[in-house]
């Protein structure tokens, strides 16, 4: 078994580690979410967690973990008597992102059901993990029906299985923590909610720091055991502080000062439900425990807040998650004063009192290159037109709730909320052989496959007689994400400000709607005389949105450009994912400029997407008394439809869909 880096060796990162410490005092806290840029020991951290927690005391033999002092009567493997039992170190489980349904709740145990006529439950990672951690690293990742399922369970301390005749409830208490790089996409509000506390981590910026982190790395990588040997005394330390902190928890007074306090923080930012205020009383009792006090004070209720709310307060999903301090600061003095006060509280070593420490956000990414300010000039080297020169950028209008753009047919990409597809979760539709290996089995088309060879194959005892060619795949229906490509006219026609505030709050609302239903999203901009790609395909909607806010304007249009520019990408990025079906939104007025016969060229250039029928939408921006309708012809040639600015909203596009799909019929 390998050694586990030493937790009180991880340099730096206090929130870090003070949040992994309050949930293994109490585990009801309700768990850590880990935000923060790749190589920051978030992994590290979370692994080295589980050396630090007591042994566990198990009934033995018993697959659900019961604690033989109060066995679960509702226990599978039951019913156990009180007694004594056999002590083994707590689990820390890790949930692939991969992982199926099957393997999370558990199934019915296909093998004695069909070789034994048995009906026997086969126990998943819930189970496993039970009175240990269950770790779910880049959690953003994970289906989310599969972070559904894991929540309710760490909510209610239970898992329900409902499935294949199989009825079972056991016990399903664990420390979670998810891990996640805000780059690769975030979680849905809903899911946020879930997660306890959640914890920003960055790498420090401080050289000596960064030293020191490098220095114990390798001192770790040479020497694993001797390493951790170092460090023995201080992990000793920290695992009898957690025990004796677990111990005086009971015994935690929260007054009704610290609960006034609570309650008005919780009103002050906003925060939806009641959720908040119930794991902030739990957090500050623990931080209380951990400290070695029965009293909760005013600190711990801010050291509870900076670490409870700041995924709570965000009021859109591109908002950067924090909390005011100063404005939490005056909350807590406005209804302070109460049975809770203590002149220069004393949180403990190892929970700064000064504050979570939260990151400030990064500035927002900037664009490339061609988004310096600079003159643009026509050919010839003459002055471009009235409008042409490049304009800086104009703020987003306000988002709008747009109905679904959908890619017709039926596709077998990553599971998501947007167009129809075969995946392994949704309803069953049918059963098939099996291509390869089998692994979603349909036992009653498998049953019914079998059921007539049973004499020829001499069955004579209770179980069923089952070969290879009876087995039986099944075939479901849900929703897959797509790449939705924004290829975006930033040139001097889009350029008054009223039009292009209007374009970035529609590209912003779509954004929006991609978040939600899970999708990847990429940008191609084009303006003067090129194309760029502002951001390659990613499941980061927030850097979307990021280059869009600082996207400027001007130039001549070279849409033939923007459309090569953007068949190229969807090229690269078929080769890398060929599942996912790709959905082109291309807002423009239609307009072409530069260079010799520009509309024949994008016209060229459109017709590559229609013969790799690939969906799209024209997202018409051309206003004013006149118009030319050159959006709807390029709709045309694309092999897709045209839809105005003011018809992307949800109560004016109903037959968008439909028109979509006839049009790639």
């Amino acid at each position: 078994m390998s050694t586990p880096f030493p937790f009180t060796a991880v340099v730096g990162q206090d929130d870090l580690r003070l949040a992994l410490l309050l949930n293994a005092v109490s585990p009801a806290v309700g768990g850590v979410l880990v935000r923060g840029e790749k190589g920051t020991a978030k992994s590290t951290a979370v692994r080295a967690l589980s050396a630090l927690l007591p042994q566990v005391p198990v009934v033995p033999g018993c697959r659900f973990s019961c604690d033989p002092a109060s066995p679960d009567p509702g226990c599978p493997d039951g019913p156990h008597e009180a007694g004594g039992g056999a002590e083994r170190p707590a689990r820390m489980v890790e949930l692939p992102v991969g992982a199926s349904e099957d393997r999370l709740v558990g199934a019915l145990d296909i093998e004695r059901a069909l070789a034994e006529g048995v009906k026997a439950f086969e126990p998943g990672l819930l189970a496993d993990a039970h009175r240990g951690i269950l770790y779910v690293d880049e959690v953003n990742l994970l289906h989310d029906h599969l972070v559904d399922l894991l929540l309710d369970a760490a909510a209610m301390g239970a898992s329900y299985v409902e499935r294949e005749g199989v009825s079972v409830r056991h016990a399903a208490r664990f420390l979670l923590v998810g891990t996640m790089n805000p780059e690769e996409g975030e979680l849905r509000p809903q899911l946020l909610d879930r997660f306890g506390l959640t914890v920003e981590v960055a790498a420090s910026r401080e050289p000596d720091q960064r030293v020191e982190v490098v220095k114990r790395r390798l001192a770790y990588d040479d020497d694993p055991a001797a390493f951790a040997a170092r460090w023995a005394e201080d992990e000793a330390a920290v695992r009898a502080r957690i025990v004796a902190a677990r111990e005086l928890l009971p015994s935690v007074r929260l007054g009704d000062g610290a609960l006034r306090q609570i309650a008005a923080t919780c009103a002050a930012f906003e925060v939806d439900g009641m959720r908040a205020d119930i794991v902030m009383a739990r957090t500050a009792t623990a931080l209380a425990a951990w400290a070695g006090r029965t009293d909760v004070l005013a600190e711990d209720v801010r050291q509870a807040a900076l670490l409870a709310l700041p995924h709570r307060r965000r009021r859109n999903p591109f908002d950067a998650p924090g909390l005011d301090e100063d404005k939490l600061d005056e909350t807590l003095e406005e209804f302070g004063g109460s049975d809770d006060d203590d002149p220069d509280p004393d949180p403990g070593p190892d929970g700064p009192g000064g504050g979570g420490g939260q990151p400030e956000p990064d500035d927002a990414p900037q664009g490339d290159g061609d988004t310096a300010a600079r003159p643009e000039a026509g050919e010839g080297g003459q002055p471009q037109p009235s409008g042409a020169g490049e304009q800086s950028a104009v703020r987003a209008s306000e988002p709008f709730r747009t109905k679904v753009l959908s890619v017709p047919g039926i596709g077998e990409g990553a599971a998501g909320r947007r167009s129809r597809a075969r995946t392994e979760h949704g309803r069953t539709t049918g059963a098939r052989r099996p291509r390869g290996a089998l692994t979603k089995l349909h036992l009653a088309a498998t049953v019914q496959a079998a059921a007539p060879h049973q004499r020829a194959r001499g069955r004579s005892g209770p179980g069923l007689v089952v070969r290879r060619d009876d087995l039986r795949q099944a075939t479901r229906e849900g929703r897959e994400g797509n790449l939705v490509l924004f290829v975006v006219d930033a040139s001097g026609s889009m350029a008054a400000r009223q039009r292009m505030s209007a374009v970035k709050g529609a590209v912003l609302s779509l954004l929006l709607d991609a978040y939600q239903r899970r999708d990847k999203v990429g940008l191609v901009t084009f303006r003067g005389t090129d194309a760029d790609v502002a951001l390659p395909p990613t499941s980061s909607v927030d850097a979307a949105a990021a280059r869009l806010e600082t996207l400027p304007t001007g130039g001549r249009t070279p849409l033939a450009a923007g459309l090569l520019r953007a068949h190229d990408v969807l090229r690269v990025e078929r080769l890398r994912d060929p599942a996912r079906r790709p959905l082109v939104v291309l807002v423009t007025d239609g307009r072409a400029t530069g260079g010799p016969e520009p509309v024949a060229l994008a016209g060229r250039a459109a017709r590559l997407f229609a013969a790799d029928s690939v969906a799209s939408v024209v997202v018409d921006c051309e206003s004013g008394p006149v118009r030319l309708g050159l959006a709807g012809q390029l709709a045309g040639e694309l092999g897709g439809t045209a839809v105005t600015l003011d018809e992307l909203r949800a109560d004016s596009i109903a037959g968008l869909v439909k028109d979509v799909q006839r049009r790639a019929a």
